[in-house]
């Protein structure tokens, strides 16, 4: 399994782009930064996109891939749950903002749409694909996803604490989660539904507790302006476990 990072921060400018993971070319996790970070013949080898929830940097170039697709004879799957297609639906792709390409065109539409539900497993494009909710502000859900080889990989979109009730359900190769913010603003995002390395570390200790291991873990959705702390503080915390704990950023490929 090959897993790129599009995008690894939570706001964009000329060097940091919206939350995206690539799997395999052909399968996206979210699309802060989907078109803005491929060319259009990938764009086109594009088959699903799973996206975790309905917050803004987490679909902006859904619209953008429609009709990039749409002009190319192009389809793929929109797969989530009922929430964020309804967000889709009722604020992107309306027909005003933009076409609604999962009716056009009439007779063989640009996107598919897929509802998912959690704890129920799906197979799509051949992988094994779980969702399992996780703590945020709106209705989100992180995705268990496994290849034909075995290899498997957690991410969990935006999320607080809490998730020790999903832990017992996994057993990754690799946790793609959140860390926001750094330390000094713990107080202000737990109740936003975000992590710091701190509230970090409280959670991956649960994981050790709960599975007796801690797989590798790559940290994304960093606030640029806090870039500088996060990373130390997750070195220290990577240090601490005395496990494989880094950051992501732009660029990045993961082979399992």
């Amino acid at each position: 399994m090959k897993i790129e990072i599009l995008g690894a921060h939570n706001t964009e400018s000329r060097d940091t782009r919206l939350p995206c993971l690539l799997i395999d070319d052909a399968i996206a996790l979210d699309a802060g930064s989907l078109t803005s970070s491929l060319s259009f013949e990938q764009q086109m080898n594009i088959k699903a996109i799973l996206l975790t929830h309905g917050h803004y940097v987490h679909l902006c170039d859904i619209p953008t891939l429609g009709l990039n697709l749409l002009f190319r004879d192009g389809h793929a799957s929109v797969c989530t749950h009922n929430s964020v297609l309804d967000m889709l639906t009722k604020y992107l792709l309306n027909g005003d903002i933009y076409p609604d390409f999962f009716n056009k065109p009439e007779d063989n539409p640009t996107f598919y749409m897929k509802t998912l539900e959690y704890f129920k497993p799906e197979i799509i494009e051949n992988y094994s694909v779980l969702p399992l909710p996780v703590k945020h502000s709106i209705p989100a859900c992180g995705y268990l996803i496994e290849d034909r080889a075995g290899k498997t990989i957690f991410y969990t979109g935006d999320t607080g604490t809490g998730l020790s009730e999903i832990w017992q359900h996994i057993d990754p190769d690799i946790i793609f989660i959140e860390t926001t913010a750094s330390n000094k603003q713990t107080e202000q995002v737990r109740n936003n539904g975000h992590l710091t390395p701190e509230l970090l570390y409280e959670e991956l200790s649960c994981f050790q507790e709960v599975k007796s291991y801690l797989p590798k873990v790559i940290t994304l959705h960093m606030d640029p302006a806090s870039e500088p702390e996060i990373i130390q503080e997750i070195a220290e915390m990577s240090a601490r476990f005395n496990a494989d704990i880094e950051t992501a950023s732009e660029g990045m490929v993961i082979y399992l």
